[in-house]
């Protein structure tokens, strides 16, 4: 019987990227931006409330996202966060960062001349 998956503490300012891409996809509100997280990292990832809001706003604030009130597919009303142009060019910008970023780490951490040992 395998093990459930071990969740992954969330690196500093890798919250506001994966809300961006989330979004990508087209206007969403907060619960399901996080449980979209939840499920597409195989719950590896799970952004708790007192995160995911905060971000949300702080998004908001840069002009990456834009809010409005509208009705859930459960008939409540709820605040749908939606990307924006400056959103998308964000999105691009941090994506380029992160695969450099993630190359690099994968060559330090497994280097070509060590592999096999």
């Amino acid at each position: 019987m395998s093990q459930p998956p071990t969740r992954v503490e969330l690196l500093q300012g890798t919250l506001d990227l994966l809300i961006l891409r989330t979004l990508l996809q087209g206007p969403t509100h907060g619960h399901a931006i996080a449980k979209h997280i939840q499920q597409t990292s195989q719950d590896l990832l799970q952004v708790e409330t007192g995160s995911l809001y905060p971000a949300l706003h702080r998004l908001e604030a840069k002009g990456w996202i834009a809010a409005s009130w509208e009705l859930s597919d459960k008939g409540k009303r709820a605040r749908f966060y939606r990307l924006t142009p400056a959103g998308r060019r964000q999105l691009a910008a941090e994506q380029s960062k992160w695969d450099a970023f993630s190359r690099a780490m994968g060559l330090v951490l497994k280097p070509a001349d060590q592999e096999g040992q």
